[in-house]
């Protein structure tokens, strides 16, 4: 089977796949400060939130790192159109969820960090569904092999 692809992807695809690049590799960063965070770091925060931090087990630190991960890795096959960056980009969400249901659903995440805490993680899960659906839109119209 050849992976020459037939289809040329518009100029809109390179745009989102160059944003989603970025948009992941920020979300990196953020998971390595969240791993790293030194005591002075933790001490910024309020007590609920240090006790939110100093409690969050290793499956859901482990699901931030998987989210990230495969949300790169699926940035970079977008812009290389390779068709597995639609299984990464799900793998990617699925990262996100598991991370949120620890979060929201277990940890009492909106008591912690309230209302506004809520806004970044929902656009985490509009955008990594968005560019799920779009990678499996381009694939479907060839621009992916």
């Amino acid at each position: 089977m050849s992976d020459f692809i037939d289809a040329k992807p518009s100029t809109n695809f390179w745009i989102i796949g160059a944003f989603a690049l970025v948009w992941n590799l920020i979300g990196l960063v953020f998971y390595y400060q969240d791993v790293t965070a030194t005591p002075d770091k933790l001490a910024l925060l309020t007590e609920a939130q240090q006790a939110f931090v100093a409690n969050k087990p290793a499956w859901a630190t482990s699901a931030f790192a998987i989210a990230v991960t495969a949300g790169v890795l699926a940035s970079l096959l977008l812009l290389l159109r390779k068709g597995i960056a639609v299984i990464m980009f799900a793998v990617s969400l699925a990262g996100i969820v598991v991370q949120n249901v620890h979060a929201f659903g277990m940890a009492n995440g909106l008591e912690v960090w309230g209302t506004i805490g809520l806004v970044l993680p929902c656009a985490i899960v509009v955008i990594a569904i968005a560019l799920l659906l779009y990678s499996r839109s381009a694939k479907q119209k060839g621009w992916l092999s």
